[in-house]
């Protein structure tokens, strides 16, 4: 089934209601993001960039990745959110390496330098296929069983692959918990002030939102991480950094086409149907899990008492105080390595 970006009038008459609602957020926004939060201090010379060296065939894709630490030590794999990259854990994965574990830090697909293996492949962004991208790379690296920890789009993809395949992961740390969700579910009318916090998600919906990301995608991937991350004072040279990742070709079609397929405007590929319907049941998790909320996270996500039932497992919740946003490894980077460490022994 085709997973190209749906032209205008495949659903304009879906999303031309929303239009007046769309500017009226844009005003709105404007004065959230002119509001003067609290502050934490400027943060200091960033560390060592993580430089993705290595690369393997997985599925569809051709993998990028980093990897530290000893060849047969315990593999612990960290995945990165939307719009950040692999240096989100420059600070954790050294730490990590340090203490004797195998840390394979990859490139989603869509970022830096994991690379479709054939033009003629859907450039598709719903979970399941991001989730199913772990389970490759694992495969192809020969990897039995390894712990995940991710946050945001990483933080879903770990979510699913602990859920669907918990015998491959000893145990998961989950910046926001549970976050595995279907387009079913997306379906549910969210009260305003939650809807307006998805305000990139119906501008994402529009042809003017796809033209607009692929024009200005290093200063909309900037002020995403301003809104998500409102205490974090990271410096120019940080974000730099993270922003040549989504030079990638591909990467403005993976974004849209997951925002898109969220609200059922996109199709996802009939391979993954099946894992979808599995999906959509809301699975428990049994593997050991800590799940992690940072104190000032302005990202949507939901409270840990919504998600905890569905850790049915070993498990406990953590939330980094201090003004921590959206990204906790790069914001909070000592206290992610022990939630990592710690969840390997659960």
């Amino acid at each position: 089934m085709s997973t190209s970006i749906p032209s205008l009038p495949t659903f304009s008459r879906r999303v031309t209601r929303l239009l007046p609602w769309l500017l009226a957020s844009g005003l709105l926004l404007s004065g959230i993001a002119h509001a003067a939060p609290p502050t934490r201090a400027p943060m200091s010379t960033p560390p060592s960039a993580l430089v993705a060296n290595k690369q393997v065939d997985a599925g569809d894709l051709r993998i990028g990745y980093a990897e530290l630490g000893p060849a047969k030590g315990e593999p612990v794999i960290l995945l990165h959110g939307w719009p950040y990259d692999i240096n989100s854990y420059a600070e954790v994965a050294p730490r990590l390496a340090e203490r004797g574990y195998r840390v394979i830090v990859p490139h989603l697909r869509g970022y830096g330098t994991t690379t479709f293996l054939s033009p003629d492949t859907p450039r598709n962004g719903q979970p399941a296929a991001l989730a199913s991208d772990v389970i490759a790379l694992m495969d192809a690296l020969k990897i039995r069983r390894a712990t995940l920890a991710g946050y945001d789009w990483g933080a879903r993809s770990a979510d699913i692959v602990a859920a669907v395949w918990p015998e491959r992961v000893k145990a998961l740390v989950s910046v926001s918990g549970y976050l595995i969700g279907s387009q079913e579910a997306n379906r549910k009318p969210l009260p305003p002030s939650a809807e307006l916090q998805w305000w990139y998600q119906f501008y994402f919906a529009t042809e003017r939102g796809q033209a607009g990301y692929r024009q200005y995608t290093h200063d909309f991937a900037r002020k995403i991480w301003e809104l998500a991350s409102p205490q974090w004072k990271f410096d120019d040279a940080t974000f730099a950094r993270s922003a040549v990742a989504l030079d990638n070709p591909d990467h403005v079609a993976i974004v849209i086409h997951n925002y898109r397929w969220r609200l059922s405007l996109a199709e996802g590929e009939a391979k993954y149907a099946a894992l979808e319907q599995r999906l959509a049941q809301a699975p428990v998790i049994s593997v050991p899990t800590i799940t992690i909320e940072g104190d000032a996270n302005g990202a949507p996500h939901p409270k840990p008492d919504t998600y905890a039932t569905r850790f049915v497992g070993k498990y406990e919740h953590r939330t980094f105080t201090g003004g921590i946003g959206h990204n906790p490894p790069q914001e909070a980077p000592a206290e992610f390595v022990q939630a990592v460490v710690d969840a390997t022994r659960l």
